[in-house]
C-alpha cells in the first residue's frame, strides 16, 4: 500500500478497508509435561485465553475471526468490494465535502464513486460511508485512488488523496473431464502445457509430507458418466506482464493433455488444440497520464504531460482535439497533427489547461481521430485535479 503523506495537518481522516470474508483467528499454543519446571503454567494461560476454544485450547484454530490487515490477492473476474470512511477528527465543521474513489489500471481509469455531489457539511466525530464494487477484468497493477476535497469555517479549500495498489495477476482454468464409455478408466494424465506466455501452477493435489497427494485419492479410477474438474493457475511471464500490447484480445493459454487406460490395460492420449480466452480489450488508442499536480491554483495555467499508446497492430495517424468543458479550459491549437504513431508504440505529448472552477475538478474532453480510418476515440474523466483560490488561501 502507497500513501501520499499530506504537507499539513487535515481535519479529516480518510480510512479506507478491502471488505472480504474474515479468517479464523490462530494461535502458537505451548504445552509441556506436568513433571517439567512450569508444571501446569502454560496450561492455565490457555485455558484463560480468548481465543481458544473450551476444552480443545490446544488446537491451532480458535473460535476467533480476524479481519484482513491488507488488501491481499484479488483474482481476476473477482468482484473487488471497498469500504471508505471519511471521519471529522477535529472540533469544527467542515462544509462542502466531496469524496471521490478511481480505479487505474494499465489501460483506463475507472470511477467507483456512487455519488459525484458534495456533502453540505460534517459536524465533529461525524463521518461519510461509502461502499464501492468493480469485477476485476484485467491483468496487472491495479491503483485504487481517493480523493477528499472539503471546505473550513474560514473558506479555506483542502485536499488530500491516497493511493493503494494491489495486483491481479493470476488467471484461473477449470477443465471437466467426464467418463462418457461404459466402463471404468484410470487417469494416468492431465496436465495444462502452457504457452509461452504464461507460467502454470496445477492445484490438484495436497500437500501430504514431501511429494503431494491427488486431490482425488491414491485410485484415479473415473466411473462411467463420473465428471471431474481439474483446476489450473496461470501467471503470466515477467517479460510479458508489463507490456499492454501483447496480453490483449484473443490470448492463448496452453492445451490439455490427458493420458488414461482402460480395465484391460488399453492406453488412450488425448490433447486439446491451444485453449484460449478472451482477455479484456485495451482498445486501438490508450490514453493515461505521466504527469499532473495534485493541486492547482484557479483560472491559472498549469501543464501535464499525456502517454498515448497505439494498442492496435496498424500505424495510426492522430490528430489531437480539445474541447473545453464548464470547469477546464486547453490552452493552445485545437485539431493539431500528431503524425503516424506504429503499433505498440507510444508518444508523450505536453498539454497546458486551466480551470475556472473551484474545488476537485475533472480532466476531460481529449478527442484523437485516426485519419487513416477515420475513427474518433474520446477521452472524458482522465484524472482529478484540485483547483484553489491562491488569495483564499492567503487570508
Amino acid at each position: 500500500m502507497e500513501v501520499n503523506q499530506a504537507k499539513q495537518e487535515h481535519l479529516l481522516a480518510l480510512k479506507v478497508m478491502r471488505l472480504t470474508k474474515p479468517t479464523l483467528f490462530t494461535n502458537m499454543p505451548v504445552t509441556c509435561e506436568d513433571r517439567d519446571l512450569p508444571g501446569d503454567l502454560f496450561s492455565q494461560l490457555m485455558r484463560t485465553d480468548p481465543s481458544t476454544i473450551k476444552g480443545a485450547e490446544a488446537l491451532m484454530l480458535g473460535e476467533m475471526l480476524t479481519l484482513p490487515q491488507n488488501f491481499g490477492n484479488i483474482f481476476l473476474g473477482e468482484t473487488f468490494s471497498c469500504y471508505i470512511s471519511v471521519h471529522n477528527d477535529s472540533t469544527k465543521v467542515v462544509k462542502d465535502i466531496l469524496v471521490k474513489a478511481d480505479l487505474q489500471t494499465s489501460s483506463q481509469r475507472l470511477s467507483l464513486s456512487a455519488s459525484n455531489s458534495a456533502v453540505t457539511e460534517l459536524k465533529p466525530e461525524c463521518c461519510i460511508d461509502d461502499v464501492i464494487h468493480h469485477e476485476v477484468k484485467e491483468i496487472g497493477t491495479h491503483i485504487l485512488v481517493c480523493a477528499v476535497s472539503y471546505t473550513t469555517q474560514f473558506g479555506e479549500k483542502l485536499y488530500f488523496r491516497k493511493f493503494f495498489k494491489f495486483q491481479t495477476d493470476e488467471v484461473f482454468l477449470e477443465a471437466q473431464i467426464q467418463n462418457i464409455t461404459t466402463s471404468p478408466m484410470f487417469m494416468e494424465k492431465v496436465s495444462l502445457e502452457p504457452s509461452i506466455m504464461y507460467n502454470v501452477t496445477e492445484l490438484n493435489t495436497v500437500e501430504s509430507g514431501e511429494e503431494g497427494e491427488s486431490t482425488f485419492g491414491k485410485m484415479s479410477y473415473l466411473q462411467p458418466m463420473d465428471t471431474r474438474q481439474y483446476l489450473y493457475c496461470l501467471k503470466p511471464k515477467p517479460e510479458y506482464a508489463e507490456k499492454a500490447g501483447v496480453i490483449k484480445g484473443v490470448t492463448v493459454i496452453g492445451k490439455l493433455d490427458i493420458v488414461w487406460k482402460t480395465n484391460l490395460g488399453e492406453r488412450g492420449r488425448l490433447q486439446t488444440s491451444q485453449l484460449q480466452r478472451m482477455a479484456p480489450g485495451y482498445g486501438d488508442i490508450r490514453l493515461s497520464l505521466e504527469m499532473i499536480p495534485d493541486t492547482v491554483n484557479l483560472e491559472e495555467p498549469f501543464d501535464i504531460i499525456c502517454k498515448i499508446t497505439n494498442c492496435s497492430e496498424r500505424t495510426m495517424d492522430l490528430v489531437l482535439e480539445m474541447c473545453n468543458t464548464r470547469s477546464v479550459h486547453w490552452c493552445g491549437v485545437s485539431g493539431r497533427q500528431l503524425g503516424k504513431v506504429g503499433p505498440s508504440a507510444f508518444l508523450s505529448l505536453p498539454l497546458k489547461l486551466l480551470s475556472s472552477v473551484q474545488g476537485l475538478q475533472s480532466i476531460s474532453g481529449l478527442r484523437l481521430t485516426d485519419t487513416f480510418l477515420k475513427r474518433t476515440y474520446e477521452y472524458d474523466d482522465i484524472a482529478q485535479v484540485c483547483v484553489v483560490c491562491p488569495f483564499m488561501n492567503e487570508s
